[in-house]
């Protein structure tokens, strides 16, 4: 699987302009300040977000470019976002089957993919609880497994971890990493935190105004800030590490 973008996205004063690839079972972090355009680039992706110019593929196929857009359902792209945005008047174990579901399964395959889901994540006892009854926690955790319960072939995440707290995020976080490394899935990850970034992602992509500033491996732009707002980010990487960082790149 290769995801190939060459984005143009017009916003309110300035243009989106960003390239890149990601191979199978990588994984890219969209970083940069609020507005630059990071959830717009994952709109673009996910086939919500219409293109000025450029050309979006998966494998050769084209999904956008100024000729061609394939819409959201018909591109084995899946989209987790802050909001898990759960049926409230389904269970949990239904949340996920609806996932299923939109992948092709059958009702009764459906649910037993939930069912495995649920055994999967450590959700068994809440699987016939609705949204509103379980944790900010739970309820990420559902909708991370509704999305991989459609198979998709990349998955986007949009600052899944932004609403939740500190041990909550951290707990998420771990557990994102531990699936897409099972299922070897690629993804595009927006977050605003470095912690995310270092803990799973292999290439990162800053974007500030619409302009990308910095692309490469993550040890390499956590070594070597050119910008203010990439010096603000590594300051909060915890003592050591941006040290740590350029010892790994100069051994590598």
């Amino acid at each position: 699987m290769t995801l190939t973008a060459r984005l143009e996205i017009p916003r309110t004063g300035f243009t989106v302009r960003a390239e890149f690839t990601v191979e199978s079972g990588q994984v890219l972090a969209l970083m940069g300040p609020s507005g630059a355009g990071k959830s717009t680039i994952v709109h673009a992706l996910a086939g919500i977000q219409k293109l000025g110019a450029g050309r979006i593929e998966l494998d050769g196929a084209v999904l956008a470019d100024a000729r061609t857009h394939v819409p959201p359902h018909r591109r084995q792209i899946g989209l987790l976002g802050q909001d898990p945005h759960l049926f409230p008047h389904l269970d949990a174990a239904k949340n996920i089957a609806f996932g299923a579901r939109a992948g092709g399964m059958d009702k009764a395959a459906a649910a037993r993919e939930a069912a495995r889901w649920l055994t999967r994540l450590g959700l068994g006892e809440i699987a016939g609880q609705r949204p509103a009854a379980l944790s900010g926690g739970q309820r990420q955790r559902i909708a991370l497994a509704r999305a991989l319960a459609a198979e998709p072939r990349v998955l986007l995440i949009d600052e899944p971890f932004a609403s939740l707290d500190v041990e909550a995020a951290v707990d998420m976080r771990l557990l994102v990493r531990e699936q897409l490394q099972r299922t070897g899935i690629s993804a595009v990850i927006v977050s605003h935190a470095a912690a995310d970034a270092q803990a799973l992602a292999d290439q990162l992509l800053v974007l500030e105004r619409g302009a990308a500033t910095h692309h490469g491996p993550v040890a390499q732009v956590f070594a070597a800030p050119a910008t203010r707002f990439m010096r603000a980010v590594v300051a909060t990487l915890p003592a050591g590490a941006p040290a740590q960082l350029k010892e790994a790149i100069d051994g590598a």
